[in-house]
């Protein structure tokens, strides 16, 4: 009587461990709560990188986020790219943001275009995962979806507001979000070399 007593509670203890485990499904994943695009502006550094499929910016990445007199947030962005394989320059992007739903602001729509025609213009969705708005910020885009509903092609950048980089209590924070956006593991660090001011 003890075997299968033992043998029911290790199969129980899989199934509960299975369903508390972390989903990769996008649909899952969870935003900054209530977060405050406001006091998101200024200048981010981009520390780390989870690249999508083909162009994107190498490193010197920065950002900078304005809100208008309408509340529209909108951003500059500047970052080198290796062109043609051996071209290197510093392109611009900007890029204006949309919330789609007001009870969850974190989660925005983001069109942007490059200011180099070589690179592309579009859409994607932008989720601010987590920030603390005074030191880091982990983002999210999700480009194209797998019929399971996890990512097939995407990107997140971890932003500083200090080009040198996190302190440590703040970088164990951003580690278990990538965790939580199943992208632990995925991330090369940003170069900030001032290449690009």
């Amino acid at each position: 009587m003890d075997y299968f007593r033992f043998v029911f509670l290790m199969v129980l203890a899989s199934f509960i461990e299975d369903s508390l485990a972390t989903s990769c499904a996008v649909d899952q994943f969870r935003v900054k709560n209530g977060f405050d695009y406001k006091r998101y502006t200024g200048k981010w550094y981009a520390v780390a990188k989870k690249d999508p499929e083909g162009l994107f910016l190498q490193d010197n990445i920065w950002a900078e986020y304005f809100v208008d007199d309408e509340g529209t947030m909108t951003a500059l962005s500047k970052g080198r790219v290796k062109l043609f394989g051996f071209w290197v320059i510093c392109a611009d992007m900007t890029a204006q943001y949309n919330i789609p739903d007001p009870h969850i602001p974190g989660k925005m729509e983001m069109a942007y275009r490059g200011l180099a025609r070589y690179l592309s213009s579009g859409g994607d969705h932008y989720w601010v995962i987590d920030t603390d708005y005074d030191s880091y910020a982990v983002t999210y885009a999700c480009r194209r979806l797998k019929d399971d509903g996890t990512c097939d092609d995407g990107y997140a950048i971890i932003f500083s507001r200090n080009p040198l980089g996190l302190p440590p209590n703040i970088q164990r924070i951003v580690r278990q979000k990538q965790e939580e956006i199943c992208l632990a593991g995925q991330f090369e660090p940003v170069l900030q070399s001032g290449a690009c001011p």
